[in-house]
């Protein structure tokens, strides 16, 4: 059952692919489809050539997915999308294209703000990190690997205020999870004392970026049947 959930969560849809025989530009920014703009370039060596690659963040323009809010006005709920071009001597080489894994950033988040989507490149690693104010944050890392980006590792960490009350840590190179969690939940803040434990695990095939529908729904623990 978990097999089969894995496989269905990644089955590749048409707008979502990494090439293989990727396409060669002098800019990044030929890359971009038509139909979306850029709204955030990251730069940074992903593949240890000491050559700065470039991560663009776009957004569909879509006029139907406006959407008037009674309280905020108008919406843009377009989703966004990542594209990653590594730099050569020709210029710069797409190496994947995912157009719509990110919501928009304009998401109804209840009685709280929807999270925040903060997109970086750390010691080589594409990280997509979302933070959730007072609920916490979870962080995804992938690495270049076989012209695609593979998912290394997942940290989170489940808030309520300023107490920590849970935190998951996945590493996929040991295939093994932490949790930890809060035995004084009622703490103010500061004491936390956790409980430990640790869990064994194993993937059947690499969860690849170029794979990913949707981040809103890519539950790591769930997949790999990690449950407490």
């Amino acid at each position: 059952m978990r097999k089969l959930a894995l496989i269905i969560f990644l089955t590749i849809g048409s707008n979502v692919y990494a090439q293989t025989n990727a396409k060669v530009a002098r800019s990044a920014a030929d890359f971009v489809p038509r139909g979306y703009v850029v709204v955030q370039e990251i730069k940074g060596d992903l593949n240890k050539d000491h050559d700065p690659d470039i991560v663009l963040i776009i957004k569909g323009m879509d006029p139907s997915k406006f959407v008037k809010d009674e309280y905020r006005g108008k919406l843009d709920r377009n989703r966004r999308g990542i594209l990653v071009a590594l730099h050569d001597q020709h210029g710069y080489r797409l190496v994947l294209e995912n157009r719509n894994c990110f919501s928009s950033e304009t998401e109804d988040g209840g009685v709280y703000f929807a999270p925040e989507l903060d997109v970086g490149i750390n010691k080589g690693n594409l990280t997509i990190h979302y933070a959730h104010g007072r609920y916490g944050f979870w962080t995804f890392s992938f690495r270049y690997h076989n012209a695609d980006f593979a998912l290394i590792g997942y940290d989170s960490s489940s808030d309520r205020g300023p107490v920590v009350q849970n935190t998951v840590s996945v590493n996929f190179f040991t295939g093994r999870a932490r949790f930890q969690d809060n035995v004084n939940p009622d703490d103010d803040g500061g004491e936390e004392k956790f409980k430990e434990t640790w869990k064994k695990f194993t993937l059947s095939k690499p969860i690849r970026l170029s794979e990913v529908r949707d981040f809103d729904e890519l539950d790591v623990p769930g997949l790999l049947g990690l449950f407490r």
